[in-house]
This record gives C-alpha cells, structure tokens and sequence, in this order.
C-alpha cells in the first residue's frame, strides 16, 4: 500500500513575514494529519528560514530545482544537490513544466538532473505532462512517454523506487482548470503501466502525484482515485489551511 505525499510548491512566492506566519499555521494543524507524508518546497533563499520556522517533524523540506553539477564549482546563480542536503532537503521538484517551457530544460537535461538527485540522496519529485494543444492533437501519451523514457535510459527502472512522480497537464496549473478525476486517472495508469512494462514491482510501490489546481474541495475526489497518490500542490499550499485540508484529504485515502 502506498503512502500518499502531499508537497507544497511555493514557486518564487514568500516573504520572511508570510513564510512565519504560513509555517505557524502547518506547525499548529500537522498532527491532525494522519497516514499521509507532508513537505513543503520553499524558493531556496528561503528554505533555512522555512526551516528554522518549523516546530514539527511532521513536514519535509525539498527544492524547487537544482543544477546538474552535483557539489560546487563556477555555476554562477545555481544551487547544487549538496547544498539542498545542507539544508534538510529530503526531496527536489524536477522538470516542473514552468522551467521546460521557460529555461527550456529539456527532457535528457531533466533526466541527469534526476541521476544527480539521486547520486546525492535526494528524492526526486519528477514532473511529467502534456499541453492543451498536445492533448487536443492526441499526442499526450507520447509526450509523456518521452519525458519518463529519458530517465529511464538514463537511471533505469530501479533507481525508480526512489524517485516521486507528477503528473502535472500544463493546462491546469495555475489556470483553476482540473482534470476530472477520471482523466488523471486515466493518465497516472498510463505512466504506472510504461514503468510496470519494465518492471511490475517496482512500478506498484512508486509514489504518482496530481497537480494541477488542487484544492480542498477537489482533493478527496482526485485521492480516492486507485493510482493518484497525493499531490504537487501550487497555490493552495501557499495556505496553511487549505494545505492542511488537502494533507488530511490524502490521509483519510
């Protein structure tokens, strides 16, 4: 049975005064949240405030990106995997369909920055999806496909059973669109089932979030769905009490 993880995506959201008051509330509400694993992914200027904020260890901390290179060197406005572990990270968002369409990171960049990841220790939460346009032309399955296949050539499947999946369809992030819950579960079958090909076990045990415009009101709907385990949570995360009531939403799955 798998564990639901639900993780906070801040973006490049937050002020030392809103963080204080955002961990305030995650740090009075985490022990109501049951069977369900929770972090929360700070702007990287800002994850050893969030840190010294927290009074539980109830939630994880993780980045929002990282480079390539896994320790130090003259890679000027970059943060390495070494550093986030400096810091507590337990977990590094990868491929998040912002820094593929803005930074044009591509899918074989993606994928060494996964083989980096887990070189240093961190779980990588790596994110897949597809486009309105791709999805409309029917080339979401390829697109997703290409996307998994180039941390797999490059890891392979084992290393699998350490890294976080997201399907996140561009289109619903941000947008206050959502996939029904039948198409994202239709989806995350999909992405199971391309890791299972090569090996079942392996692919029954990895972690599959949603994220696209979750919310309180959605998330029991989006859970219950037999291979949707938790959620990249963008702006709802960014409340202490919507994030808490998506966190129990996970946990009562």
């Amino acid at each position: 049975m798998r564990q639901l993880l639900v993780a906070g995506n801040w973006k490049m959201h937050g002020s030392k005064a809103s963080i204080k008051d955002l961990m305030t509330g995650l740090n009075a509400g985490a022990s109501e949240v049951k069977g369900a694993l929770m972090a929360v992914c700070p702007p990287s200027i800002y994850i050893d405030y969030a840190k010294g904020c927290l009074a539980t260890d109830a939630i994880a901390l993780g980045g929002q990106n990282m480079t390539v290179e896994p320790v130090q060197g003259a890679y000027t406005g970059e943060v390495s995997a070494t550093m986030l572990k400096d810091f507590g990270c337990r977990y590094v968002i990868l491929g998040h369909s912002e820094r593929r369409a803005m930074f044009g990171e591509t899918n074989e960049l993606v994928a060494q920055k996964v083989q980096t990841a887990l070189s240093e220790g961190l779980t990588p939460i790596l994110c897949v999806g597809e486009t309105l346009e791709e999805r409309e032309v029917g080339n979401l399955e390829a697109v997703i496909s290409a996307q998994l296949s180039a941390v797999l050539d490059l890891v392979g499947i084992q290393a699998f059973e350490n890294v976080v999946i997201a399907y996140e369809p561009v289109w619903a992030i941000g947008t206050g669109k959502t996939a029904t819950s039948e198409q994202a579960q239709a989806v995350h079958a999909f992405i199971r089932g391309q890791l299972a090909d090569l090996d079942a076990e392996v692919a029954e045990k990895v972690i599959i979030q949603y994220g696209g415009s979750v919310k309180p009101g959605n998330a029991a709907e989006l859970f219950s769905q037999p291979d949707i385990d938790g959620g990249l949570i963008g702006g709802a995360s960014l409340d202490a009490n919507d994030f808490l009531a998506i966190c129990k939403a996970a946990g009562a799955q």
